[in-house]
């Protein structure tokens, strides 16, 4: 995929106009419902039938071994990977189906993933401009007023004219952040947002993670930062082998795990 193909597909899946709940944790508000979800690329079944839901406002963390299915589940919730069976509800609208408009769902769905896919011809701003414009349709105007509040938002302001080969990867990562979150996206999906990063930039770019689930955005995050899940999380998620074998709980998941697969993954960290 090339830079400006995976650009235009995390603009896309940047999300629209609502304002998330306030309050971090999980209500009985569903925001998206797994049901029996199977993945395979041809003979590989990567995911075994995923069954879960995420509530409004809650921040998910998603963990396991690397080959365990978490990315690709995390990429069938916008269907960047089309699912080979089961259902996926968002919103109460089955976004598995034939029928739906994929683009108009991904406008509320935001997605930052391992590289930042940003336009290295545009600098900050219009890159956190560009899918408001495309996508929302918002003025020239409107699009810079919030391009500008969102950078402001991630510790960007004074960036906003520099392209992204003048910007650390924590930085450009920053920018990635803001061009989902200009989009009023009502849930942000993270698919190792920190991976690509060197150690001592992870650290802001969590720091703004930290400040959307403070602020009630209801996040799914996949990530090998255990400190962030134990902080962070509402609940934790640990799979392996393309299902889901425990969940609960960061103080259940690291303190007490129940499964022995689980307890033999955490012990190794």
């Amino acid at each position: 995929m090339t830079d400006t193909h995976s650009a235009a597909a995390t603009a896309e899946t940047a999300g629209a106009a609502a304002t998330p709940q306030a309050g971090s944790g999980a209500t009985d508000d569903v925001i998206i419902s797994i049901r029996d979800l199977h993945k395979s690329f041809g003979e590989l079944d990567v995911l075994k039938g995923i069954s879960l839901d995420i509530h409004r406002g809650e921040v998910v963390v998603m963990l396991g071994p690397s080959g365990s299915g978490k990315s690709t589940l995390l990429r069938c919730l916008n269907r960047l990977e089309e699912p080979t069976s089961g259902q996926i509800l968002f919103e109460g609208e089955d976004i598995t189906s034939p029928k739906v408009n994929i683009n108009k769902v991904r406008e509320r769905m935001g997605m930052v993933f391992q590289q930042f896919n940003l336009f290295p011809h545009k600098d900050a701003l219009h890159n956190v401009m560009l899918a408001q414009m495309k996508v929302l349709h918002r003025s020239r105007e409107e699009a810079e007023r919030v391009a500008r509040e969102q950078l402001d938002r991630v510790g960007l302001a004074d960036r906003a004219d520099h392209y992204p080969s003048e910007l650390s990867g924590g930085q450009q990562q920053r920018v990635a952040i803001a061009r989902a979150l200009a989009m009023d996206p009502h849930v942000m999906l993270f698919d190792e947002a920190t991976s690509a990063l060197d150690p001592e930039l992870v650290r802001g770019v969590l720091d703004v993670m930290r400040e959307l689930a403070q602020g009630g955005m209801t996040m799914v995050v996949v990530t090998h930062e255990m400190g962030f899940a134990r902080d962070v999380a509402d609940r934790v998620v640990f799979m392996e082998g393309g299902v889901i074998v425990e969940e609960g709980s960061p103080e259940q998941i690291f303190g007490n795990p129940k499964n022995e697969r689980t307890r033999a993954f955490i012990g190794q960290l």
